[in-house]
């Protein structure tokens, strides 16, 4: 079985890595003589992932000024409203590989949260066009981000695997019939420990990890957690480790956590590890703290599959249904618009601290379950044949 991955914009998003990374070797663990393969929007960031067979360029191009593509795309765009050629012509790195592939997986995870997507759509009908499978892998989508041409799109798949529940039950009640429930495969990545810095605390250091993505959307929200730090440095012994987990361009984790570090790294109790990391490598020191707190789902996933008591900073779906899957109830989770509350940023981590054992217990029960789930995607994935 060859397979493709698509939809990915490149491992600088440590959480698109871990998909890719997790994803890879589940298949590959389970699969038997499956091919791996990548189509990537930044494919020099994915040569960490060892795993994969091939790595391709998979960013979308633009049409050339005045060529015949150009004003092809142009009339039918101008007198039938129709992009479909334009949106094929951009997305020729991927389209070409179709006909060498067996199995097209769209592994973005929330693409399909961030408004229409008329580029994706395309590369899914040349899939099915083309008569291979096509497989969404691994998705959470909420209801307010379903749309006519969204469903339409969706019911092209030959399958779906929801990562939470809450997209299943969505999914389900829209009256789509190829949905399946799984778990986000990040659940089974293992961690890589490297040396820790000289101020960690042992068993004693919360992880902190804030967006821009956040920050954008809730401009209020970065004075309430500088509250919250200036509440664990006052109240706690405990040292904080600002976490970075998407370092690209303009959407870069490390920059706005280096605004927190500048302000509190006098007290010697805040650290920032590096940019550079790999996702197994931020797992490795996310799994040896006693907290975290994080924006970012798959730095949130990389702690709760290493029992580490969560508080999530949740901005969409995938965040409360992964919450309530692991405890039967959207705990420890706050929406994007109670992040400028200092008030409820304190209370909810005091919370977590409070519950501390019962939350690790809670997730020593439940995890080996997720991954469980996680595995059966693969076995979904091997009954299309």
């Amino acid at each position: 079985m060859k397979i493709m991955m698509f939809a990915h914009g490149g491992s600088l998003n440590r959480g698109c890595e871990a998909i890719v990374r997790s994803s890879t070797h589940l298949i590959k663990e389970n699969v038997q003589n499956a091919k791996v393969y990548l189509a990537s929007g930044k494919p020099e960031t994915d040569q960490i992932i060892t795993k994969l067979d091939g790595i391709y360029e998979g960013s979308s191009t633009s049409i050339k000024k005045y060529t015949f593509d150009w004003f092809l795309s142009s009339l039918k765009v101008k007198l039938f409203k129709d992009e479909s050629y334009a949106f094929c012509k951009m997305e020729e790195n991927t389209i070409k590989h179709i006909k060498d592939m067996d199995v097209f997986l769209s592994v973005g995870g929330d693409n399909y949260c961030y408004g229409e997507q008329p580029a994706l759509y395309e590369i899914d009908k040349k899939v099915k066009e083309k008569g291979k499978k096509l497989v969404l892998w691994g998705c959470s989508i909420g209801v307010e981000d379903m749309t006519d041409r969204t469903l339409k799109d969706l019911k092209l798949f030959d399958l779906i695997l929801a990562r939470e529940t809450l997209t299943y039950q969505m999914l389900k009640n829209v009256g789509l019939k190829n949905v399946k429930l799984c778990a986000d495969p990040a659940f089974t990545m293992e961690k890589e420990e490297l040396d820790l810095p000289e101020d960690w605390q042992d068993g004693n250091m919360i992880g902190l990890n804030y967006s821009p993505l956040v920050w954008k959307r809730n401009k209020k929200s970065k004075e309430a957690i500088k509250e919250l730090i200036n509440h664990i440095l006052a109240t706690t012994e405990m040292s904080i480790v600002l976490t970075p987990h998407v370092i690209i361009d303009g959407n870069n984790d490390y920059e706005i956590l280096y605004d927190f570090y500048k302000e509190f790294k006098n007290t010697g109790r805040v650290i920032l590890l590096p940019d550079h990391l790999t996702a197994p490598q931020y797992k490795g020191f996310i799994a040896r703290m006693r907290f975290f707190i994080g924006a970012r789902t798959h730095a949130t996933i990389a702690a709760y599959s290493s029992y580490v008591p969560t508080f999530v900073l949740g901005y969409s779906v995938k965040s409360k249904g992964i919450a309530k899957d692991l405890f039967d109830e959207e705990k420890l989770v706050l929406g994007i618009n109670d992040l400028s509350s200092s008030g409820k940023l304190i209370s909810t981590f005091n919370e977590m601290v409070r519950d501390e054992e019962k939350i690790k217990g809670s997730l020593e029960k439940r995890i080996p379950q997720i991954k469980s789930m996680s595995y059966r995607a693969v076995d979904y994935l091997k009954e299309l044949g």
